[in-house]
């Protein structure tokens, strides 16, 4: 498999974790990267990391929440580079409060965050990929995605609405050869950027075994090197995934089990695009 030297990808949530990571696999494959965050200060010195190993990377303030701001940073990227091949939403926010603690406008500021920037991201990306005539736009799920946890309410409700979204703009997208799936990180993250001190007070936890993001999101550059129309609607793991291309490289053959610890998940969503596809819907 030949990586995606020309690709042009926006990455959200970059700052930091797994968005700075996955901005750095793509860099590192020759991919020009959009790196884009609410905190510059973050960005900055994550891009500039990227920067200093030999990528391609511009850095851009976003709020992921409002659908304009996307909108420009989309534009930018077209502008200066005459395309955008893959969106990957990162950005997120999890408080852990109770739901009696919960305000409204807690509520919405996190939904706004991860179910709104997904979807402020498809419509800012839409046009461009079907003009292009493929595309690849990629949420990222978690455990949340499928259970709920404790003080994670909106949090949850967020992943789990993000599983609801790709699977039923699919076939929508398919018509576009655009693909839209979601990766979890799979394994424990090490944080980045400015959050290297936490790394240093966590560290006291010995029993952690940290990955590194930018091992992580050699996943997302696998997926968005596919061809858009194999796999939609899809939700995979990172961990699994680099696990597998470790072991038996970049062109694996394809199994459920090799990507995901869901595998009866991703079997099921299969068969019913099969089904889907039958009955020509």
């Amino acid at each position: 498999m030949s990586l995606p030297k020309g690709q042009v990808a926006l990455i959200t949530g970059a700052g930091r974790g797994l968005g700075w990571g996955i901005a750095k696999a793509f860099a590192s494959t020759g991919a020009k990267v959009c790196a884009t965050d609410i905190n510059l200060d973050e960005l900055q010195m994550g891009t500039k990391e990227i920067s200093n190993c030999g990528g391609t990377v511009m850095s851009c303030h976003l709020d992921v929440a409002d659908a304009k701001e996307f909108n420009q940073v989309v534009t930018n990227i077209v502008d200066k580079w005459g395309r955008l091949d893959v969106l990957v939403h990162t950005a997120a926010v999890m408080p852990l409060i109770s739901f009696e603690n919960t305000s409204y406008e807690t509520w919405w500021w996190e939904l706004n965050i991860s179910l709104g920037g997904l979807f402020n991201g498809a419509k800012a990306s839409w046009e461009i990929m079907k003009s292009q005539g493929r595309g690849h736009i990629i949420g990222v799920a978690s455990g949340a995605s499928y259970r709920g946890h404790i003080n994670e309410i909106a949090y949850c409700v967020g992943k789990h609405g993000q599983e609801g979204f790709i699977k039923s703009l699919a076939s929508e997208a398919g018509n576009h050869n655009i693909a839209v799936n979601t990766i979890s990180p799979g394994k424990s993250i090490k944080p980045t950027g400015i959050t290297r001190q936490a790394v240093t007070d966590m560290s006291k936890d010995i029993t952690t075994e940290w990955t590194d993001p930018a091992n992580l999101g050699r996943a997302f550059v696998w997926l968005s090197n596919q061809e858009p129309t194999q796999y939609n609607g899809l939700s995979f793991s990172a961990g699994s995934l680099v696990d597998t291309i470790d072991s038996e490289g970049w062109d694996f053959d394809f199994t459920p089990e090799k990507v995901t610890p869901r595998a009866e998940d991703m079997i099921t969503r299969l068969e019913w695009q099969n089904q889907q596809n039958k009955a020509g819907i």
